[in-house]
C-alpha cells in the first residue's frame, strides 16, 4: 500500500506537469491519428486478404499465406513505428519540461526525428515480436493464448522504459531493450505500480464519464430532442478523447521522470525527490 500510494503521489506530479504543458496532450494525438491513417491504408488489402484465406482455412486447417503474414508484418512495423516515434517525441519534451524548459511541439518532433533510425529498429524489434505472440495464438490454441500472455506481459515489463531511454541516449535498439531490462532489475518495481495506477484511474473516470454520459443521453431521450440528444453524444465522445489524451501523456511524463531519476538521482522539475527516493532503492 505504501508503494501505491508513492505511486499516485507520483502520478499527480505528472498531472500537475501536464497542466502546465497541455500541448503534450498533442503528442498521443498525432499518435491516434497517424495510426487511424495506417488502419485505413492497410484496411482493403488485408481484408481482400482475410477473405481468401477464410477459404483455406476451411480447406486446410491453419493455414495462412505468405502474402497474408507479409502483409501483416508490415502492418504491426508501421503501426509501431508511428507509436514508437510520437511516443519518443512526447518523452523528450517531457525531458525539456523536467529539466526547467518549456517544450514545444516542435521540439518533441525534432527530437524524435534525430532518433529515427534506433526508433525504426526498435519498431521492427516490436513487431516480430507481436508476429511471434500472435502465431502461438493461433497454433497453440488455448495454451497457446496462455503462453503469449505470459510472454506478452514479460516483454512488456522488459521494455516499460525504453521509450525514455531511446529520447535520452543515443543508443540502438538492442541496447536500449538491455537498459530497460537493467534499470527495472534495480529498482522495486515502483514504475509498475505507478503505471497501474494510472491505468486504474484512468479506467475509474472513464467508468464515471460513461455513466454521466449515459445518465445525461436518456435525460435527453425523455425529452425528444434530436438536437439535445446529438449534443450530449458529441459532448461524450470528446470528452472520452481529452480524458484519453490527458491519460497517455501522463503516462510519458510519469516514465520520462522515472527514468530521467534512476539514471540521473534527480526527477527533475515538478517532482518530489524524496518521494523518489523512497521508491527506488537498489534490490539487497
Amino acid at each position: 500500500m505504501g508503494k501505491f500510494a508513492r505511486s499516485w503521489a507520483l502520478m499527480k506530479s505528472s498531472a500537475t506537469i501536464l497542466r502546465q504543458d497541455k500541448e503534450l496532450m498533442l503528442f498521443p494525438l498525432l499518435a491516434g491519428l497517424a495510426s487511424l491513417l495506417v488502419i485505413a491504408t492497410f484496411a482493403w488489402p488485408v481484408i481482400a486478404m482475410v477473405g481468401s484465406n477464410q477459404v483455406d482455412l476451411e480447406s486446410q486447417r491453419h493455414h495462412v499465406s505468405p502474402l497474408f503474414m507479409l502483409v501483416s508484418f508490415a502492418f504491426y512495423f508501421v503501426q509501431y513505428g508511428v507509436v514508437i516515434f510520437f511516443n519518443v517525441a512526447l518523452a523528450s519534451a517531457a525531458m525539456i519540461r523536467l529539466n526547467g524548459g518549456n517544450p514545444t511541439l516542435g521540439d518533441g518532433l525534432r527530437a524524435a526525428m534525430g532518433k529515427l533510425p534506433n526508433i525504426i529498429g526498435y519498431a521492427l524489434i516490436a513487431a516480430t515480436v507481436g508476429m511471434i505472440l500472435r502465431a502461438l495464438q493461433e497454433r497453440l490454441g488455448f495454451v497457446g493464448r496462455i503462453v503469449a500472455g505470459i510472454l506478452g506481459f514479460g516483454w512488456t515489463v522488459a521494455t516499460f522504459l525504453v521509450v525514455p531511454v531511446l529520447a535520452a541516449q543515443d543508443i540502438g535498439p538492442v541496447d536500449a531493450v538491455k537498459r530497460s531490462t537493467s534499470l527495472l532489475k534495480e529498482t522495486w518495481g515502483e514504475n509498475l505500480i505507478g503505471n497501474a495506477g494510472i491505468g486504474l484511474a484512468g479506467g475509474i473516470l472513464t467508468f464515471c464519464l460513461i455513466f454521466a454520459s449515459a445518465v445525461l443521453f436518456f435525460g435527453a431521450v425523455a425529452t425528444h430532442s434530436v438536437a439535445l440528444m446529438i449534443t450530449v453524444g458529441v459532448a461524450a465522445v470528446v470528452s472520452l478523447v481529452v480524458l484519453s489524451l490527458f491519460q497517455a501523456a501522463m503516462h510519458g511524463v510519469y516514465s520520462a521522470a522515472l527514468y530521467r531519476f534512476a539514471t540521473e538521482g534527480d526527477p527533475g522539475q515538478g517532482f518530489d525527490r524524496a518521494l523518489l527516493e523512497s521508491a527506488f532503492r537498489q534490490k539487497n
